[in-house]
């Protein structure tokens, strides 16, 4: 998954381009942290996550500042968090993560994806088994003892770890996530991003040309300040 990972990651920075999209992205991840738990992290844990996912963005502290500040105010959007489920070209199942403040828009572009690219949107729950949701947590090894930190690991209920070019990921159900942020946290050890992915339990073999087709309605996907995250069925 380690693998899985970094790849999904540099696509995704790729495919961004301009990184106000991507602190777009984040700013709207912490306004909702905000929205859930308020403004301080040191007693909002959902808050202290994407912050330290916009350092590995590389967002500046004073937009993290400024979207704290915007979330706190009584002017503050109302954003929703929505699933999107359907199928693009080629059978390939997927699943669309956004976070909007005008729900009609982002269906409505959300389909446009999906047909445009001669694919479907589906209801809720058409595709969704086809995936296992995990959380996910990736930190430097550094001089960590990796035998003695994986029985805390797993008291804490990491289902996976795999250690790849001096980071270790930890991955957990999707019911344990919280707890191994806690635990992380107590084992002072600074996570460098955490998040929870979807991962499909199988995948399709593509031929270039039709991995393309894919890459194009990821594309569109990614292109829209309303989607967070994107997961699919392609190997």
């Amino acid at each position: 998954m380690g693998r899985a990972f970094e790849y999904r990651k540099a696509r995704k920075m790729k495919r961004w381009g301009q990184m106000a999209k991507v602190f777009t992205k984040i700013g709207r991840e912490i306004a909702l942290a905000v929205k859930e738990g308020g403004p301080d992290p040191e007693s909002n844990p959902k808050l202290r996550i994407a912050i330290q996912n916009s350092k590995v963005a590389n967002m500046p502290k004073k937009n993290v500042d400024a979207a704290i500040q915007r979330a706190s105010s009584k002017d503050a959007e109302n954003l929703e968090e929505i699933v999107y489920e359907g199928y693009g070209p080629h059978g390939i199942p997927f699943i669309v993560e956004c976070l909007t403040n005008n729900t009609t828009r982002t269906v409505a572009n959300v389909r446009f994806y999906f047909s445009k690219e001669k694919g479907s949107l589906g209801t809720s729950g058409s595709v969704s088994f086809m995936f296992d949701r995990k959380g996910e947590f990736i930190f430097e090894k550094g001089d960590l003892d990796i035998e003695e930190l994986e029985l805390e690991l797993i008291d804490a209920g990491a289902d996976e770890i795999e250690t790849l070019d001096n980071k270790i990921y930890v991955y957990t159900t999707y019911e344990d996530f919280g707890t191994m942020q806690a635990a992380l946290e107590s084992l002072n050890i600074e996570v460098q991003e955490a998040s929870l992915q979807r991962f499909p339990q199988v995948t399709k073999e593509l031929s270039e040309t039709e991995r393309q087709d894919i890459e194009q309605l990821i594309e569109r996907f990614e292109d829209d300040e309303d989607v967070q995250k994107v997961f699919h069925g392609m190997a």
